[in-house]
């Protein structure tokens, strides 16, 4: 099975990473397309067999998968550039891009064509756990076949965890995932800043609040208990936890962290 992924940055080079190091592709047979050399070399680097283009489309034609990686904003341009080596009844076509609907990649692909043959589309939202294969992939579909769709979530799984949504619900998805990431960032951060200033070093601080965050994750994912039960296992009555649940409700903690979520759709 052959990949091509336009974009080799971030997000597409991390995509990139994890897949060579799965069961669904062999690294010769992805090809990563950019514009630019940087990319292109960090992800040869990583493994040499990966193929590499520059600025050239070539192996769309022959591809199984096509993943654009891209800006949301250049989706639209790199439609237009590889409209004429798409072969819809052939191709599985994926967007990574957030924010760009199937609506919004149909409009462009029938005016790119000239004609009313809609491709096998998803739409795959990741996050930047990507990275270290810990993502959790938000993907949508059209016109895809029960394998099709197994098939995607086989690969996306391979780079951390995959849910199938219906797209309705992808922004709101979106918004408590890849946006999510940056508040539990914020909040290390913020409790980085208090172990700091009750006496820690910050590379300290963080390595408890980070190792703290996993172990709550955990027992959630495992468990799949609601978060309350875990958290009245720590708050006693009189005690020091609970006197700290206040103190952030006072200060408008669970208020805050709903509007940034609503905010973020």
């Amino acid at each position: 099975m052959k990949l091509s992924i336009i974009g080799g940055g971030n997000m597409g080079g991390a995509i990139v990473r994890g897949l060579v190091q799965g069961t669904v592709f062999k690294p010769g047979d992805i090809t990563v397309i950019d514009v630019s050399e940087a990319p292109l070399k960090n992800v040869q680097d990583f493994n040499p067999a990966i193929r590499t283009a520059l600025n050239n489309y070539d192996s769309v034609e022959h591809a199984d998968i096509v993943i654009l990686a891209v800006k949301p904003w250049l989706v639209r341009d790199v439609i237009l550039d590889i409209k004429f080596k798409l072969n819809y009844s052939k191709q599985i076509l994926v967007s990574i891009a957030a924010g760009v609907t199937i609506a919004c990649i149909n409009e462009t692909l029938l005016k790119a064509k000239e004609e009313m043959t809609l491709p096998v589309l998803f739409r795959a939202i990741p996050n930047t756990a990507i990275s270290i294969k810990q993502s959790i992939t938000l993907i949508t579909s059209q016109n895809a076949t029960p394998e099709q769709t197994a098939l995607l979530l086989k690969i996306f799984n391979e780079l951390g965890s995959a849910i199938v949504l219906d797209e309705s619900k992808i922004e709101a998805g979106t918004a408590l995932t890849s946006c999510g990431i940056a508040y539990l960032f914020r909040y290390v951060r913020a409790a980085m800043l208090a172990g700091v200033e009750l006496g820690f070093y910050p590379k300290d601080a963080q390595n408890l609040v980070v190792k703290t965050m996993l172990g709550a994750a955990s027992l959630l994912d495992e468990n799949k208990a609601n978060p309350e039960v875990e958290i009245d296992k720590v708050t006693t009555p009189g005690g020091i936890t609970i006197k700290g649940l206040n103190e952030l409700e006072a200060n408008g903690f669970s208020d805050a962290i709903i509007k940034a979520i609503k905010a973020s759709r």
